[in-house]
């Protein structure tokens, strides 16, 4: 079976200060911090890092991460992804925090997996990032935005 393409896309509510929410974001080497399904992030250079993920399924997704954006003014951060998977993610703070994702799988588990197993598997590691998200710029700037009530 040959590799198959994803693409995911959420949103959620701005926990915070558009600000706060970026400065937590941009720190990607705290991610396993406050991201659950971020099970490691080391930094190989300053625009590079490598992150292993897993969610539900017993199945660690390892990624070279290349920093491609990062535009406070715009509210952007984007990377490119390299590995079991190879594209893009991309968070973007408007109203809402909204992510998305386009990869292909190099993963055989993957690739024969049915999709709305990765869907929901996907969908629980985007509620982790959406609560931790919150707890984390509470930490940070010590108020509670309407994510953490």
């Amino acid at each position: 079976m040959g590799m198959r393409t994803w693409r995911f896309e959420s949103r959620w509510p701005l926990p915070a200060a558009r600000d706060a929410v970026y400065d937590v974001l941009a720190d990607a080497d705290r991610y396993p911090l406050w991201w659950p399904q971020v099970r490691s992030v080391t930094r190989l250079d300053a625009e590079r890092g490598l992150v292993r993920c897993r969610s539900v399924l017993p199945l660690t997704i390892t990624m070279e991460v290349t920093a491609l954006t990062r535009d406070r003014n715009a509210g952007v951060l984007e990377v490119a992804l390299d590995g079991d998977l190879c594209g893009w993610s991309r968070f973007t703070l408007g109203d809402d925090v909204h992510y998305e994702q386009e990869v292909v799988s190099r993963r055989r588990l993957i690739n024969v997996a049915p999709r709305w197993l990765l869907a929901a598997n996907h969908a629980w590691m985007m509620w982790g990032a959406r609560r931790g998200l919150a707890v984390a710029v509470e930490r940070t700037t010590g108020s509670r935005g309407p994510e953490s009530r």
